[in-house]
Formats: C-alpha cells, structure tokens, sequence
C-alpha cells in the first residue's frame, strides 16, 4: 500500500487491483489456496503473484519430558513439494422436485377408533338374526370348481354329552362353570405348546407370550399311539387329563381321549391340525368369505369348532364363524396349494348369512369346507373358538 500510495502511474495502479481482485475470487473459490500477492519493488510496473512456501520441515527435537523419560518421538510430515494436491469434491446440488407437504387422503384422515369402531360386543350379537333357514347361496363369482348340488345338511352340531357319555353332565358344567373352562382351555393350550416341536428350544419368555389367553396358538390334535421304551402309554394331554379328572371326576376322559374324541369328527383324511383362535372381540369388522382348503378329502372330511363362550350360561352368536350355504360344492381349482385358503373376495347379501348360535347341548359345530363359505364373525363375544380339521 506504501508503494503505491507513492506511484502516480493509473496504469500501476489499475493493473494491481485488477490483479488482486482476481487473486482474492480464485482464494474464495478455493481454486487457488497458497497464492499471496507481494507489491512491486519501486520501478517495477506491476505487482507480483507468488507461490506462498508450505510449512517448513518439522525438525525432531529430543525430548526427556516425556513419560518415564523416554524420549518422545514427533512425526515427519512430508514436504509440500512432493505432498499430493488435495482434490476438493463438489457437492451435488440438491433435488429440484417438489416435495409433498400434505398428506395423502388415506392417511390419518380419522382415528383408529373411527376406522374401525369399539363396539358393544354382547349389544351387538343379541340383535343380530341367526338365520339359520338362510337360503343357498350360488357364488357366482367364484373361482372354485362347481361340483354337485347339495342335498345334505350344510352344517352339523354336536354335544359334549353326546361325545362323551359316560360324563353326567359334562356340557351343563361346560356351559355354566366359566372356571372350568378357562382352566380347561389353559391346560390344554399348555400341553399342546410342549407337545408341539416347532415350540421346542423357545424361551420361558417366548413360552409365556404365546400362552396369553388373547393369543392364537396351533399344533396337532392326534395323540393316539403314543408309548414309551417299555410299551407303557404315554399321556401327552398331561395337564389337561388333571383338569378334566378335577372337574368331572373318575369318569372323565384323558386330556388324549378328549381331544381325539373331538378331532375324529373331522372324518377319514383328517389333517389333524388344531387352532385356538380368539380374534378381534372389541370391533365390528367386515366379513371376509372363504374356503380354508376348498377341500374334503373321502367326501366326508370336516372343519370342527368347540366355542368357548365369554360368559356362563350364555346362548347367543359371536363364538362360532359365520357361513353361507353354497347351494353346489365348490372345489379348489386343480394346483391350488393345499395349506392356501380359497379366497371370495366379495361382498355377500345379509340374506344368505347364517350366525350360528352357541348354546348348552351346541358347544360344537362342523361342516364340510366345500359345502359353505365362512368368515369370522362381524362382531365376536368369545374367549376363543378352536378349530379341529
């Protein structure tokens, strides 16, 4: 500044400021770090841009103030003639989309509680038609194979007096004892936990979720034919035959007897499979027809249900699925997986749905999967309903 404070040369003058305006715009644009403009000498024409020297070599100093008097080692740093330029990356500039601020009419436009309201569930079923005398249904959009009309009852139901006969009483106790049921149904989801291998090796803590009385639990049903090493038989319903041998005395059956007893109903090609199923028993939902299977292996293989009802002495709907009555069988078209449901993913008239009641003397219901439609009900009121096929 000295020197050109003394020069009276325009030219100088202009070409210096010039050349530093350029020199300050390549530093902020980090394109040219390390520059350092110097004045002229006095009589030079114009200012200099020079190279700024890096770091001098850091020298090694030795040192004894270092831990237990070693000498403390610095580091070389290599000199900056021979160090690589560093490469200065350039960002991306961001997206120039637009991006949504608003939600999407299907999202959080109501509450949980309004997509699917809380219902009075007992309220509900009390004013609900069983319909029992509902007329055939002709399903004609389904994708199932239509097969025979049918003559035959579409549904079945049974008693536990009458499966067990030797028991007095047995389904009066079931229906006004809600103590014996809840055990019954505890013991038996127990056993059937430890008896089935896919359960094997889970932890205490696994074990007890999956037993809560709100949970779903499956396994198989068939307990005939087991015996120990010495040819003994072996109980695999151990729980259960305790539970049963309390409430009804001498003459009950094992926790193996009751449950073979139940699943022989299925017929002669049963799968054996068991289900306890509770579902959704605080909301009114939408009906969802379908086949399990679209199956009945021998013509004469049925889906069983035993209702668990919510409250003792109880007659009314909501324990067990509701049907519809096909008025020909309907078979699962050929390849269909066997474990895959047969899906009617349409709405049926109210006409045509059966909600069959729960009662004493009617603690069991069964039907063949190729004869109806079912769904779970509208509005459940049960502790749980289990599934034998």
């Amino acid at each position: 500044q000295q020197h050109l404070h003394q020069s009276n040369n325009p030219t100088m003058i202009m070409a210096f400021v010039v050349r530093l305006a350029v020199a300050i715009v390549a530093c902020l644009c980090g394109e040219a770090q390390g520059f350092v403009v110097v004045a002229p000498r006095p009589g030079a024409q114009h200012p200099v841009v020079l190279l700024k020297a890096g770091p001098q070599d850091e020298q090694e100093v030795p040192s004894t103030t270092g831990p237990r008097g070693a000498p403390r080692r610095t580091s070389r740093r290599m000199p900056s003639s021979t160090r690589p330029a560093r490469v200065r990356r350039t960002r991306p500039s961001p997206p120039q989309y637009q991006v949504a601020t608003e939600r999407a009419p299907h999202q959080y436009d109501h509450t949980q509680a309004d997509a699917r309201p809380f219902v009075d569930a007992l309220e509900q079923v009390r004013h609900q038609d069983p319909n029992i005398d509902a007329p055939v249904f002709d399903a004609p959009m389904a994708t199932t194979i239509a097969g025979p009309l049918i003559e035959h009852d579409h549904m079945q139901t049974h008693a536990l007096d009458e499966l067990f006969p030797q028991v007095a009483g047995f389904s009066q106790l079931f229906f006004s004892n809600g103590d014996f049921r809840h055990k019954l149904r505890q013991a038996l989801r127990q056993d059937l936990f430890d008896a089935t291998p896919a359960y094997a090796g889970l932890s205490d803590k696994a074990r007890n979720m999956l037993l809560l009385p709100d949970s779903s639990l499956q396994g198989s049903w068939k307990c005939q034919g087991r015996r120990s090493n010495d040819g003994s038989v072996v109980l695999r319903m151990p729980t259960l035959t305790k539970v049963l041998h309390k409430f009804l005395g001498p003459t009950a059956p094992t926790g193996d007897d009751f449950l073979d007893t139940i699943g022989a109903l299925c017929g002669s090609q049963p799968q054996t499979h068991l289900i306890d199923i509770v579902g959704i028993t605080d909301r009114q939902i939408t009906h969802s027809w379908h086949q399990d299977t679209g199956r009945s292996p021998n013509q004469d293989t049925y889906t069983v249900l035993l209702g668990f009802p919510k409250e003792d002495n109880y007659t009314g709907g909501g324990v067990f699925s509701h049907l519809v009555k096909l008025s020909r069988e309907q078979w699962a078209p050929e390849g269909h997986a066997p474990q895959e449901p047969v899906l009617y993913p349409h709405a049926i008239d109210e006409k045509y749905i059966i909600r069959p009641q729960f009662s004493r003397g009617q603690e069991i219901i069964l039907y063949r999967d190729v004869d109806v439609l079912h769904s779970a009900p509208d509005v459940a009121y049960r502790s749980s309903v289990m599934r034998f096929m």
